[in-house]
């Protein structure tokens, strides 16, 4: 009963780091220790976005209830079914023109999360609502260093097609703080790297920040002190679990220098010429190696609990994106316009079972770190989905929605809703299990009673 008992909220520090930890057996007081209450493991919050639409004979199941048949797009989670959550009917009202003309995508991605009607302007006068995952952080994000995680796989300065009489700011965000304040994602893996383990509250200043870069060393070379100290004070089990988490970061580290050192090789090879986007240093520029090292520090800043909320756009509408790892040359946006052409329909379809695979690689990451009594999917409740259906018709009813992984709803099922059930009444209860109570969100109705937790 005497052990070393740590904050949850303990960090290894060094020159310019601070790097949290994941749940230790030592964070959890032994029975009666000081008086002290177990703590309660926290519940997190992901929306992941995929944009332009799928083929959704592809996505829905036939067969309501537990006994469905996974089709093809959702395949790649067959072992994982139990943990899901497959929802058709909702509806995304404000998504649609609503007296405004043209602009679908703009409104798909602007009222995702939102639930409202954004405003007609190609100016700075932009309008729209308070996302979910903002109210989420307006009432749990003190307790953690990072309120939210904004990231995205497309740089908004390769927006060169804004929605029709729409701002580029509705189409390159899905997080709003405010109806004024979209939140910018982050597309450097560096950057976000950065932001959730290297001086986080140290104070690191810029010429510690260069240093380091100059001299290539590892972020944990600057903690290894403090590792071995911690370490030292605590059980096998909590040094094998400090162990396994430190080499998680540093496989992140070194995939982010190799994407860099490719990065600086292209743009020495192409100062000749007059490249058309060159990538920042740290982003990969392999699509599939990108998406998995956003999603790899999702998996470690819920881990470490850094934060307990993020969304993470996997393009954004009106996506020009090529996929030359699918032997695809056009773009992604103008495929979803395939006005019934079978060779379209086929790629299009081919790029949504990759991003879903990518997806897929994320379950079961969380699936394989063990936290509490499970693991940490066991405590995160992750929306997958878009704000268009159909993308040949620009359908804003009937969207792709899958909730995956917490315990706190009713798993392992398919369930149907009554059609123009809006998509804020799954925000409202996801909001509910979350622990944050409000009376509305956009144009929610209620709440999806039928997915209480088993």
């Amino acid at each position: 009963m005497r052990r070393k008992y740590l904050s949850r909220r303990t960090v290894l520090r060094g020159l310019g780091a601070a790097i949290g930890l994941p749940l230790l057996d030592a964070m959890i007081p032994a029975l009666g220790f000081a008086g002290q209450d177990k703590p309660k493991t926290p519940v997190r919050m992901a929306f992941v976005y995929v944009p332009n639409g799928l083929i959704m004979d592809q996505w829905t199941p036939a067969e309501a209830g537990r006994d469905f048949v996974l089709p093809k797009i959702l395949e790649p989670l067959q072992t994982f079914r139990d943990s899901l959550l497959v929802l058709s009917g909702l509806a995304q009202q404000n998504g649609r023109a609503l007296g405004d003309g043209p602009g679908d995508h703009a409104r798909a991605s602007a009222s995702y999360l939102t639930g409202v009607h954004p405003r007609k302007t190609g100016g700075t006068d932009i309008q729209c609502g308070i996302s979910i995952d903002q109210l989420a952080a307006a009432a749990l994000g003190k307790e953690t260093p990072l309120p939210s995680l904004e990231l995205s796989l497309d740089d908004a300065r390769q927006a060169v097609n804004c929605d029709v009489g729409y701002s580029c700011a509705y189409t390159n965000s899905i997080a709003w703080r405010g109806p004024t304040s979209p939140m910018p994602p982050e597309v450097n893996p560096r950057l976000v790297f950065e932001r959730l383990f290297a001086g986080a509250d140290s104070g690191e200043d810029a010429a510690t920040r260069a240093r380091r870069q100059l001299y290539r060393r590892s972020l944990l070379d600057y903690v290894q002190q403090d590792t071995q100290r911690l370490k030292s004070t605590v059980s096998p089990n909590d040094q094998r679990k400090i162990d396994e988490y430190l080499f998680a970061v540093r496989d992140i580290e070194k995939r982010i220098q190799s994407a860099e050192q490719r990065t600086r090789s292209v743009e020495q090879h192409a100062k000749a010429t007059a490249p058309a986007m060159r990538q920042p240093p740290g982003v990969p520029a392999e699509y599939g190696a990108h998406a998995q090292l956003m999603f790899d520090l999702i998996a470690l800043a819920f881990q470490a609990d850094q934060t307990r909320i993020a969304t993470f756009m996997l393009g954004r509408e009106l996506s020009m994106r090529t996929y030359p790892e699918l032997d695809i040359s056009e773009a992604h946006h103008g495929l979803t316009h395939h006005q019934g052409d079978a060779a379209k329909i086929a790629k299009v379809l081919k790029i949504n079972c990759y991003h879903f695979g990518l997806f897929a690689r994320f379950i079961e990451k969380l699936k394989s770190i063990p936290e509490g009594d499970g693991t940490l999917l066991d405590q995160v409740m992750i929306l997958y989905g878009g704000g268009i259906s159909d993308g040949n018709e620009h359908l804003h009813h009937d969207l792709p929605v899958l909730l995956a992984g917490s315990r706190r709803f009713r798993l392992g099922q398919h369930v149907r809703y009554p059609s123009e059930t809006p998509l804020t009444n799954l925000f409202m209860t996801m909001l509910d299990r979350f622990g944050v109570n409000v009376e509305s969100l956009g144009d929610s109705t209620g709440r999806l009673q039928e997915l209480s937790g088993v």
